[in-house]
């Protein structure tokens, strides 16, 4: 399902300084995302998590292990560029999420930290009532167990039982709800090749559900989706690309296909 038909830049919303001097930003007019899911794809540093992170943050879509975008600083130089954008939206939707991978790391450790603050908290509560009655201490341990049961729910009771993939498909499927736009920055930087398959079968799964999915990516495998929409963010443009002619692709295909050739142009003395 299409939620959000497009991207526009707001007439004489141009500043000086990042983000606004990344060619891709600084000639950008509009842009048609209109599709189920719509890729941007490109080199370090073309604009291409600028953009998303924008779009993101018009959308006021709540930011999956971060701070609020509003409070983030990481995103001041994005939220300068977001003023200047206007969303269309076919059918406003406020279900959503934007995740980074970066955030997801983050996430994780914050999830141990109020684990191990919980259950100390527990055994705080377990010594303090001893000589109290069981409804005393059931009373005063009830919030904190609730915390951890949806913790356990949402999460998993071990979260270190689980690959840093397997954790990020799981943060990924528990948040999503259906009719939702979600937005995801190079998800592969957690996902093994297999996992990135995994998310590949979530997100057709997702979109039957009525999922919008706009995602930064340099995976050949993640870009493979079929149907997508694939925006190449290179050569200081956003232009509409053909999955088999992206330079991600055909560089992995001729590295896959004969390792050796680019091994000995990075080494020739061997």
């Amino acid at each position: 399902m299409v939620f959000l038909e497009s991207v526009r830049r707001k007439s004489g919303s141009s500043r000086d300084g990042f983000p606004f001097t990344v060619p891709v930003i600084r000639t950008f007019d509009a842009l048609d995302v209109g599709a189920p899911v719509t890729f941007f794809v490109g080199e370090n540093g073309s604009g291409k998590s600028t953009l998303l992170e924008a779009i993101a943050l018009a959308a006021s879509l709540p930011i999956v292990g971060a701070q609020e975008g509003a409070n983030d600083p990481s995103l001041r130089s994005q939220r300068a560029l977001a003023d200047g954008l206007k969303l269309v939206w076919r059918t406003r939707t406020h279900r959503g999420f934007f995740l980074r991978a970066e955030d997801f790391f983050g996430f994780q450790r914050r999830l141990a930290r109020e684990r191990v603050e919980f259950s100390n908290r527990l055994r705080e509560i377990d010594a303090e009532y001893r000589d109290r009655s069981d409804l005393a201490r059931g009373l005063a341990k009830g919030p904190i167990s609730a915390s951890l049961n949806e913790m356990d729910r949402r999460y998993g009771s071990d979260p270190d039982a689980r690959s840093h993939g397997e954790a990020f498909l799981h943060l990924f499927g528990s948040r999503f709800v259906p009719d939702s736009l979600v937005l995801l920055d190079e998800p592969e930087a957690a996902l093994s090749p297999q996992n990135q398959l995994g998310l590949v079968a979530l997100l057709l799964a997702m979109g039957e559900r009525g999922g919008q999915f706009i995602i930064a990516t340099h995976s050949p495998i993640v870009l493979a989706l079929p149907g997508a929409r694939i925006y190449s963010f290179d050569d200081g443009r956003i232009a509409a690309a053909r999955y088999p002619e992206l330079d991600h692709v055909q560089l992995t295909r001729d590295f896959l296909n004969d390792p050796d050739r680019f091994l000995r142009r990075l080494a020739p003395e061997r």
